[in-house]
């Protein structure tokens, strides 16, 4: 006689059993999720609002920019202070250069002379900082300099070439164009009518809407040296063509 047992068929096989329909289903729908673009500015800021402490700029000689990072990265071990100095930063951007015919992409310094500090002020950070070899001051006030904005350290930190491409992506996706269609046109659009000694707006960048002065030109690599006021202090910055106008 048969038992209970033997008389329940097991499944053959090729069949789907209750746990299988329910894997597949779960993968199909974890396989329909599209995975969400990141914005490179709003990620940035994110990160910005979740670290701690507060950005101050402190000034030293152009061409020092990396050498003070290393020393005062060093005074940090040193005298015990990583509680209050958090972070140490010479912004820079990748910009492509054409020489002898040859184009080739390098780091350039945002801010010629300047280095962040994101650091918590008090009086022993203030003194680590302020008498690091190199360093020749805090931005604003000596003795309670004043921390940058959001706006402004987004605008330091944030690469310029990402935030050009997260810009052109938002405006594509609104024109119902491509990404490298709305770049090429950009690009484009280049002004060449200037002279040494003009006034010019910067339209592009950590800089922008700030007013210029023309020191140099350069038709052939389609960029123009020209002196901002950054913290009180001319500083000469280059741009592209199409990176300032006209006032």
């Amino acid at each position: 006689m048969s038992t209970p047992e033997n008389e329940i068929e097991s499944p053959e096989a090729g069949d789907a059993t209750p746990d299988d329909s329910v894997q597949a289903v779960d993968e199909q729908e974890t396989a329909e999720v599209p995975e969400a673009e990141v914005d490179p500015v709003a990620e940035l800021k994110a990160e910005l609002r979740r670290a701690p402490g507060e950005w101050y700029v402190i000034h030293s000689y152009a061409g020092y920019e990396n050498k003070v990072k290393t020393n005062l990265e060093t005074r940090v071990q040193n005298l015990d202070v990583g509680d209050y100095i958090f972070q140490v930063e010479v912004p820079t951007e990748e910009v492509t250069e054409i020489k002898n015919g040859q184009q080739k992409k390098v780091n350039r310094k945002v801010l010629p002379g300047y280095i962040l500090v994101r650091m918590e002020l008090n009086d022993e950070s203030w003194s680590a900082v302020r008498n690091t070899p190199g360093v020749t001051g805090f931005v604003g006030m000596t003795s309670r300099p004043s921390p940058l904005s959001l706006k402004e350290v987004l605008q330091f930190l944030m690469p310029r070439a990402e935030a050009r491409k997260a810009q052109a992506a938002r405006a594509a996706a609104e024109a119902g164009e491509s990404v490298e269609a709305a770049a090429q046109a950009a690009s484009n659009l280049v002004e060449v009518d200037f002279e040494v000694g003009e006034s010019v707006t910067v339209m592009d960048g950590p800089f922008a809407t700030l007013p210029a002065s023309i020191s140099e030109v350069n038709t052939e690599q389609r960029k123009v040296k020209v002196l901002v006021s950054i913290f009180g202090r001319e500083t000469p910055v280059e741009l592209g063509f199409n990176q300032v106008e006209k006032i």
